[in-house]
């Protein structure tokens, strides 16, 4: 297992993060993702934790607050100090019948955040994230209220998640001008067979030094080789039943065939491949795993022992690439010019 820091932070991170969807499955499509009890949470977290795991994410919804109840039972019963834990959690989504029992307004994080560490057993929470975007509370008043968890010592660093590039610089810009805390993270989806970040957010958080947690690496399962052109799939797997994220299958297959071919000669599962070349991405600093069985957890800890060839990887992304956009194609098609003298001239 290898560790990057936390974005520009100094704390270390294990490359892979131990997701916790599929703990509790209570209430609604929960139950579709995962039903694991206690017993089970506390061998996927131990058997992660031996493996080096020592990133853990979680969230209020999931399972109606029981994902975090689970979550923090577990991180006992391992038996490990609580510093050897870096424990992110995430707020944003309604958790319970009020009209202000959601979103990012200073009222519902500071409400949200003692229920949390409450749910979770903990005194402070390593990674508090934003859930996503409220389309009503102003992004100041977030930011402000996120610095005063911080300065509280409630949390220690603010990240967010599924928010658009110009969203977050602006976020960022009000942090700097005001002296707030800086989000340090951004949890996106990106897969293989979804690469849509690379166009304005994989510069942005290169650029202001944002460590990149991928959720969903997998697809929704989609990518672990286990379904057809035709959407067949093991009998009762989560994509029949709960078919997320939204994906072009046609691409989707079209990388597939490549990881078949690639997996197979190394005898390895097609799911290692697609979160392999997730790890071999620069811009990556931890990737989410999930697991409702320790052998799957297994499998996917794996990933990291499988070194992608350089033509592998120029195999993967020929069938992977994205196709042209605006601007995209026009500041390429401007700057290289430019590009090419500045190199020119390092070469003098």
């Amino acid at each position: 297992m290898r560790y990057n820091t936390l974005g520009g932070t100094g704390l270390l991170v294990s490359e892979l993060c131990l997701g916790t969807m599929t703990f509790g499955g209570r209430g609604g499509f929960w139950t579709q993702i995962g039903r694991l009890d206690q017993a089970g949470a506390d061998a996927i977290l131990a058997r992660a934790l031996d493996r080096g795991v020592n990133f853990i994410d979680t969230a209020d919804v999931y399972s109606g607050g029981l994902s975090e109840e689970i979550t923090g039972h577990a991180m006992r019963n391992s038996g490990r100090p609580r510093t050897d834990m870096v424990l992110a959690t995430k707020v944003l989504g309604q958790v319970g019948d009020g009209p202000n029992d959601r979103g990012a307004s200073r009222g519902h994080i500071m409400d949200a955040v003692k229920a949390s560490l409450r749910r979770l057993g903990t005194d402070y929470i390593d990674l508090y994230q934003i859930h996503g975007v409220d389309p009503v509370t102003p992004i100041e008043e977030t930011v402000r209220a996120l610095d005063d968890l911080v300065r509280q010592g409630h949390v220690r660093y603010v990240g967010v998640s599924n928010w658009s590039a110009w969203r977050i610089m602006k976020a960022l810009g009000i942090a700097d001008r005001g002296g707030y805390s800086r989000f340090a993270t951004l949890q996106a989806y990106y897969t293989i067979a979804g690469r849509d970040l690379e166009r304005e957010l994989v510069p942005l958080i290169e650029a202001e030094k944002l460590g990149l947690m991928v959720w969903s690496p997998l697809a929704g399962g989609l990518l672990s080789g286990k379904y057809d052109r035709d959407g067949n799939g093991p009998e009762g797997s989560r994509r029949a039943t709960f078919d997320f994220p939204p994906v072009n299958r046609d691409r989707a297959f079209d990388c597939i065939d490549v990881m078949r071919e690639i997996a197979a000669a190394r005898g390895v599962s097609v799911a290692r491949i697609a979160l392999a070349w997730l790890l071999h991405q620069r811009s990556v600093m931890s990737v989410i795993i999930g697991a409702n069985t320790v052998e799957q957890l297994d499998d996917n800890l794996a990933a990291t022992e499988v070194e992608l060839s350089t033509e592998d990887l120029a195999r993967l992304d020929a069938v992977s690439a994205l196709p042209p956009e605006y601007p995209g194609w026009m500041l390429e098609r401007q700057g290289t010019g430019r590009a090419a003298s500045r190199r020119r001239g390092d070469d003098r």
